[in-house]
């Protein structure tokens, strides 16, 4: 299925969800919940277009209000599945031609999963599509050439992590503290706190895949 690079998918996955997350929609995004996510739709008067998963973490009639109120279910048995909930969202974006996908909730109190998640950015890539993380504190996505940044004054720090073993090349244009074709090593911390300074900043790198992470207390 082909998608405009305009339409983006919305997963709204099981962990940290709050007020926050429902301001990230926007009219004519389409609405994936994935397990608990489906419930946290619903709950606020909110359809999924796609409610997925193997709803362990859902009670019967919180099962029930999700099957009336999505537009498409897809039930799987918990024993049976090799993915975890957000991953199943992630390849159903993917597969259905989505190019720009936004994860909220993919990150909580279970490090395993929100570790999980990050690594589904690469995926993302693979696959050639966009793939970006949000909670209330935090909103991370990927580069692997050069990424464009605005000002946002929600997330003031920026800090970035290699995500493959050693990324090369790593110049940073409008930063606090900048780099110039600098090499970042996985379990470096170099990256970590840096502040966008101007309007507008570019990550660019030579090789490797680098986590960008926007971030505030």
């Amino acid at each position: 299925m082909s998608r405009s690079n305009t339409e983006r998918a919305i997963i709204f996955a099981g962990g940290r969800l709050g007020g926050w997350a429902l301001e990230v929609p926007a009219p004519g995004d389409y609405l994936i919940g994935a397990d608990r996510g489906a419930e946290f739709l619903v709950r606020h008067g909110l359809k999924p277009d796609l409610a997925l998963g193997d709803f362990d973490s859902v009670t019967e009639d919180e099962m029930r209000r999700i099957s009336r109120e999505a537009k498409q279910l897809l039930a799987c048995d918990a024993f049976d599945k090799d993915w975890t909930d957000t991953e199943l969202a992630l390849r159903e974006a993917l597969d259905r031609g989505f190019k720009r996908i936004v994860a909220v909730g993919a990150l909580g109190t279970r490090f395993d999963h929100g570790l999980g998640n990050v690594h589904l950015l690469r995926q993302a890539q693979e696959r050639g599509a966009s793939l970006t993380l949000i909670d209330e504190h935090n909103e991370i996505r990927l580069c692997a050439d050069r990424l464009l940044l605005k000002a946002d004054s929600r997330f003031p720090y920026v800090s970035l992590l290699p995500l493959s073993l050693e990324v090369t090349g790593v110049t940073l244009s409008g930063f606090r503290y900048p780099l110039q074709d600098a090499a970042l090593k996985l379990g470096w911390s170099l990256g970590i706190s840096n502040v966008l300074e101007a309007e507008n900043g570019t990550i660019d790198i030579s090789s490797g895949l680098l986590l960008v992470i926007r971030s505030r207390d």
